[in-house]
């Protein structure tokens, strides 16, 4: 199904990293999740949490999205995917909680939103999830963790996104590959392939 209209046009006007294509491919795999407790890592100006937030609507589920909406590494001053538009000057640093507040507005039935990192979420995070999308801090030791701390709480046939898979080197960061390798490992189901994007199925048990 394709994205709704008023949907997309909203999502083209948020700042972010998500392909339009891609952004199809996430509305249309979210769709395919049951109902329940969906779990967004990695929220920056919430042009990806719009996308789920609209499946969330037509499948009956809640969407969480957590960051600490002060970028990644690749988002800090000198590094490529730096937006000055972003930064507080206030504090100096980058904040992109005040960019996805109208988002956040538009979807406050469906979408709650936690500002934290993480790995300190994790501490108390136990709830079951029937979606987790993987798009946070893309280093190697962030990403495993967040896969570690999250995946286990999938249900079984809960789907497991994960975006920006490369497998070759030359095309972008390997934190996320590894991250699918590593599902694989533990019995994963990979499903679909949209991109950068991959879609997986949790095993009975991860």
């Amino acid at each position: 199904m394709s994205v709704p209209t008023d949907v997309a046009e909203c999502v083209a006007a948020t700042t972010g990293f998500m392909p339009v294509d891609e952004g199809e491919a996430l509305y249309g795999a979210a769709l395919t999740a049951r109902p329940g407790t969906w779990l967004e890592i990695g929220t920056y100006c919430g042009k990806s949490t719009l996308l789920l937030g609209a499946a969330a609507r037509m499948v009956g589920a809640q969407v969480v999205t957590v960051d600490h909406h002060h970028g990644s590494e690749e988002n800090q001053p000198g590094w490529e995917w730096h937006d000055a538009s972003l930064v507080d000057p206030r504090s100096g640093r980058l904040d992109t909680l005040p960019h996805f507040r109208p988002v956040l507005d538009s979807l406050s039935d469906v979408v709650s939103a936690v500002v934290g990192s993480t790995e300190l979420v994790a501490r108390w995070w136990n709830s079951p999830l029937e979606l987790l999308f993987l798009d946070g801090n893309h280093t190697e030791e962030t990403a495993q963790h967040d896969y570690r701390a999250f995946a286990g709480h999938l249900k079984p046939g809960a789907l497991l996104l994960v975006h920006d898979v490369f497998p070759d080197p030359a095309d972008g960061g390997q934190a996320p590959w590894h991250v699918i390798q590593a599902a694989l490992a533990d019995g994963f189901t990979q499903v679909a392939q949209h991109g950068s994007l991959r879609v997986l199925t949790a095993p009975e048990r991860v």
